[in-house]
C-alpha cells in the first residue's frame, strides 16, 4: 500500500477524543471534546484537511444543573437507519468520588439530511447494567446486527473502566445482555489509572479490529488492540483477543505525547485507512491533564501487514 499520503498535523487544535466519519454524501463529519467540556460541535468538509477551517456548528449545550450539566465528553456522530445520532458522556458534577467521575451515556437524534442544519432531539440516557461511571460509547454494525461498545466501571472490579459490548434494541437502547471484552491487565494499561476506554472499530481482512486507549491521559496514554474473527459470536468474550503490547504510543523523538482516543476514516480517494487521534506536543503538564486544553486532533495513514493486521507505526511529527 502506498503510504506517501500525509496530512498536516495538527489537523484541528484543541479538540480531544476526535471522531471523523465519511458519509455517503461525500462529506467528512467531525466532532470531539471541546476544552470547555460544555457543548457539542459538528463540522463538515469535503476533505480531511478541509475540516481544519470548516464552520463549527454547536448542536447541543449542557444544562445548568442535573445529569447533563458537567464535563461533556467524547461525542461521536453516527448515521444509523437514515438518521443521525450523537453519543456522548455527561455528568452532574465536575467532582469525583473515590477517584471516579459521575458520567453516564446519552444519545441525540437528528432526522435532517445535513446534521449541521437540523434540530437534535435528546433520546435520553443509554442505560446499561449498572448505574456507574461510564463513557466513550461507539457503535458499529456487523451482519445486520447493531452493536454498542463502551467503557464502564464494574463495582466488583478494581480500576476505572473496562470495555463492554451489547446488541442494540434501537439506536439509544441496549438489549439486556452485556459482556466485558477487555479489562486493564498489562502494565501499559494501568499507568496512573486502570483504564480501557475510547474504543473504535474497523473491519478488514476477515476480522473486526477494535482499538482502545489505556492509562492516564498524560504522556502515558496509549492505544491497544482487540480483534475478533468476523464469523465469531461478538457477544462471547472468548471471541476477542488482545495484543499484549500497545500499538500506538508516545514518540518523544517526534514530539507526540499521549496519543489515543482514536477513530477511523478513509482517505479522499477511498483507498487508504486513516487514523484520527489526539495527542499533545509536549510532555510536561501543569495540574490535571484533563484540563490541559492542548490535545490536538491529528490524522495519519495506517497500513496493513501480510497477516492482515493494522500497522500504526509511530505518531508522525507535526508539520
Amino acid at each position: 500500500m502506498d503510504n506517501t499520503l500525509q496530512y498536516n498535523n495538527p489537523l484541528i487544535e484543541q479538540r480531544a477524543d476526535p471522531w471523523v466519519y465519511k458519509h455517503e454524501d461525500g462529506y467528512y463529519y467531525f466532532t470531539g471534546s471541546v476544552p470547555e467540556y460544555d457543548r457539542i460541535e459538528v463540522r463538515r468538509a469535503k476533505t480531511i484537511e478541509g475540516l481544519r477551517g470548516a464552520e463549527q456548528v454547536t448542536v447541543w449545550r449542557k444544562y445548568e444543573t442535573g445529569p447533563l450539566s458537567a464535563n461533556i465528553w467524547a461525542p461521536e456522530i453516527h448515521y444509523i437507519e437514515g438518521k443521525w445520532y450523537i453519543y456522548f458522556a455527561a455528568a452532574r458534577t465536575t467532582e469525583t468520588r473515590d477517584g471516579l467521575f459521575d458520567h453516564r451515556m446519552f444519545a441525540l437524534e437528528c432526522e435532517a439530511a445535513n446534521p449541521l442544519e437540523g434540530s437534535w432531539t435528546e433520546k435520553g440516557q443509554v442505560k446499561s447494567k449498572w448505574e456507574t461511571f461510564c463513557l466513550d460509547a461507539t457503535s458499529f454494525e456487523h451482519r445486520g446486527v447493531r452493536y454498542y461498545v463502551w467503557a464502564q466501571k464494574d463495582p466488583e472490579i478494581e480500576g476505572n473502566s473496562n470495555l463492554y459490548i451489547a446488541e442494540m434494541e434501537n439506536p439509544w437502547t441496549l438489549k439486556e445482555e452485556q459482556v466485558m471484552i477487555s479489562t486493564p491487565e498489562y502494565d501499559w494499561e494501568k499507568i496512573g489509572f486502570y483504564v480501557n476506554e475510547g474504543a473504535a472499530v474497523i473491519k478488514r481482512n476477515g476480522k473486526i479490529f477494535m482499538t482502545f486507549s489505556g492509562s492516564a491521559t498524560d504522556n502515558n496514554y496509549c492505544m491497544g488492540l482487540l480483534y475478533a474473527d468476523e464469523d465469531a459470536d461478538l457477544l462471547n468474550p472468548d471471541s476477542w483477543k488482545k495484543l499484549d503490547h500497545p500499538v500506538f504510543q508516545t514518540s518523544g523523538k517526534n514530539g507526540q505525547y499521549g496519543p489515543g482516543h482514536n477513530s477511523f476514516t478513509v482517505s479522499e480517494d477511498g483507498e487508504k485507512d486513516v487514523l484520527i487521534y489526539h495527542a499533545r506536543n509536549y510532555e510536561e503538564i501543569e495540574g490535571d491533564p484533563l484540563y490541559d486544553p492542548n490535545r490536538h486532533t491529528r490524522a495519519q495513514v495506517i497500513s496493513w501487514n501480510e497477516d492482515g493486521f493494522p500497522v500504526f507505526g509511530e505518531p508522525v511529527p507535526d508539520a
